[in-house]
C-alpha cells in the first residue's frame, strides 16, 4: 500500500520505517527542510534500538522516501498518518495546533486526488484528546473538498527503547473508525504485524480509541506511583519492597509489570498525557482523583534520591551551600534505559538539587549526554565512560537502569571513588551483597546498609 507519514519525530520515524518493513511504499513528510535532507542522507536524529538498520535498508531500496511537501504523496496515498507533536499547553491540555495545521494542508491537497479515487484514510496517530478525530474531520470538510476521506483514530502504544519490536509485534491494535472500508485499509496495513505477534484487533468508535490511549498510560503511571509509595512505606517499617512486589505481582489479577520501584517516571508521554487527561476530566465535571494523586506522588518521588543524599551528609536546612566540597558521580541521564530521551528525566532534577546545594557532579550516560549538554551546558562534567565518571567522587549515584551499569565491576568502581558509598535509584544491586563488600548502600524501598 501507499502510505504517507506526516511528522518525523519519534512516532513518525518508527511508523514510517516499520510500514516500509512490511512491504509498503512510504513517504515521510516534515516541514523542516533541513531535517528532510538529514533523513535523505540516512541520518536518524533519535536513538532507538533497531531503527537505524531498518531505516537505512528501506531508504536504500527506495521503499522509504522523504519530502518537505505534503502534496507529494496525498494524490496516490491509501492512508496518511498524522504523527506530529502535541506538546502540553500551560493549562495542561494537549496543544493541537500542529495537528490542525496538518489537517488543513491535507484538506487543500485532497484536490490532487482523482474524483473516483477510494476515500483517503487520514489517521490520527499522535496522542490527542477525545474529540480530535471529529474536529480534524470537520476542519478538512470545511476546506470545501469534494474528495472522499475518513478520519480515524489509531493510537500508538510504543515504549521508548522497545518501539521497533512493539510496532512489529504489537499485543494489540486499536482503531476508532466509522466505516468498514476504513477498517479494511487499516487491517491490511497491520495484518503482517498481527500475524507475527498474535495480537488483538480492537475496532471501536473514534472517541473510545482516543480515550484508550490516555487511560492506558494513566493505568501504567498509577502502578508506578503505587509501588513507589509502597517502597517509601517499606523503608519506614523495615520491609523489603523487592520481596513485596514479587508476591503481589504473582496474583494473576495484578501481574508483575510496572511494579519496579524507582526515582519516578518521566519521558515524553506519561507526564504530558496525565495532565491532558486531568484537563479532560475537569472540563467534563469528572475530576480524576486517583490520577491527581498519581501525579503528586510522582512529583514527590523525583526528590527521593536527593533527600537520601541530603540526609546521609547531615545537611541542615538553611545552611548556605551545605554540600560544598562534595563531588558526585552520576550514572544515567535518560529517563529510562535504551533511549536518549531526557524529557522529564529525574536526573535533571537531581542535578539541579545537588548543584543548588554547592556540590559538583560528573555524569555519564550511554546515549543521552549530547542532549543533556545541549540543555544545561557545562554545569556538570561529562565522562567518556562509566569508570572515568567515578574518579575522585565522594559517592556514586545511579538514576538510569542501563544493564551495563548493573554488570559493572564494583571493585574497580570502589578504587575510583573516594569512599564506597552508593545511592542506587534503580535497585540494581543486592543490599546484603553490598554490605558484605563493605559498601554504604542506599536504594529504594529497602534497608540501607553500611
Amino acid at each position: 500500500m501507499r502510505v504517507v507519514v506526516i511528522g518525523s519525530g519519534y512516532v513518525g520515524l518508527v511508523a514510517a520505517a516499520c510500514f516500509a518493513e512490511a512491504g509498503n511504499s512510504v513517504l515521510g513528510v516534515d516541514v523542516a527542510a533541513a531535517k528532510v535532507e538529514q533523513l535523505r542522507k540516512g541520518e536518524v536524529p533519535i536513538f532507538e534500538p533497531g531503527l537505524d538498520d531498518i531505516f537505512k535498508r528501506h531508504l536504500a531500496s527506495g521503499s522509504l522516501t522523504f519530502s518537505s511537501d505534503l502534496k507529494d504523496g496525498i494524490a496516490e496515498a491509501d492512508a496518511a498518518f498524522i504523527c506530529v507533536g502535541t506538546p502540553q499547553s500551560e493549562d495542561g491540555s494537549a496543544d493541537l495546533r500542529f495537528v490542525l495545521q496538518v489537517a488543513e494542508e491535507i484538506g487543500a491537497a485532497l484536490t490532487l486526488r482523482p474524483k473516483n479515487a477510494n476515500p483517503l484514510i487520514i489517521v490520527d496517530k499522535s496522542t490527542v484528546p477525545v474529540g480530535t478525530a471529529a474536529r480534524v474531520s470537520a476542519l478538512i470538510g470545511g476546506t470545501g473538498t469534494d474528495r472522499a476521506f475518513e478520519v480515524v483514530s489509531n493510537p500508538e502504544f510504543l515504549r521508548e527503547g522497545s518501539a521497533i519490536q512493539d510496532f512489529l509485534k504489537p499485543d494489540r491494535v486499536v482503531l476508532g473508525c466509522t466505516t468498514d472500508f476504513a477498517e479494511s485499509v487499516m487491517k491490511s496495513l497491520y495484518a503482517p504485524f498481527l500475524s507475527l505477534s498474535g495480537g488483538k484487533w480492537f475496532r471501536m468508535d473514534p472517541a473510545s480509541a482516543e480515550l484508550t490511549k490516555y487511560a492506558a498510560n494513566a493505568m501504567l503511571a498509577l502502578r508506578i506511583s503505587f509501588i513507589n509509595e509502597i517502597a517509601g512505606l517499606c523503608e519506614s517499617i523495615g520491609a523489603d519492597v523487592e520481596q513485596v512486589k514479587v508476591a503481589i505481582g504473582a496474583d494473576h489479577r495484578i501481574g508483575p509489570a510496572f511494579l519496579n520501584p524507582g526515582p519516578g517516571f518521566g519521558g515524553s508521554c506519561f507526564p504530558k498525557d496525565l495532565q491532558a487527561l486531568l484537563k479532560t476530566g475537569r472540563e467534563h465535571g469528572r475530576p480524576l482523583m486517583a490520577l491527581s494523586a498519581t501525579v503528586e506522588a510522582n512529583r514527590h518521588q523525583k526528590q527521593v534520591l536527593a533527600s537520601k543524599i541530603r540526609k546521609y551528609y547531615d545537611v541542615v536546612g538553611g545552611v548556605p551551600a551545605p554540600l560544598a566540597g562534595h563531588h558526585f558521580a552520576l550514572w544515567g541521564l535518560a529517563f529510562k534505559a535504551h533511549t536518549d530521551d531526557i524529557r522529564e528525566s529525574m536526573s535533571l532534577e537531581l542535578i539541579d538539587s545537588l548543584l543548588s546545594l554547592g556540590a559538583t557532579i560528573t555524569v555519564h550516560d550511554f546515549e543521552a549526554m549530547p542532549a543533556v549538554k545541549a540543555k544545561i551546558g557545562d554545569r556538570v562534567t561529562y565522562a567518556t565512560d562509566a569508570m572515568a565518571c567515578c574518579e575522585g567522587a565522594d559517592a556514586l549515584l545511579i538514576a538510569t537502569e542501563w544493564p551495563q551499569y548493573k554488570a559493572a565491576d564494583l571493585n574497580v568502581v570502589a578504587q575510583k571513588l573516594k569512599a564506597k558509598v552508593m545511592f542506587d535509584g534503580r535497585n540494581l544491586f543486592l543490599p546484603e551483597a553490598m554490605r558484605a563488600a563493605g559498601w554504604v548502600y542506599h536504594s529504594i524501598g529497602r534497608r540501607s546498609v553500611g
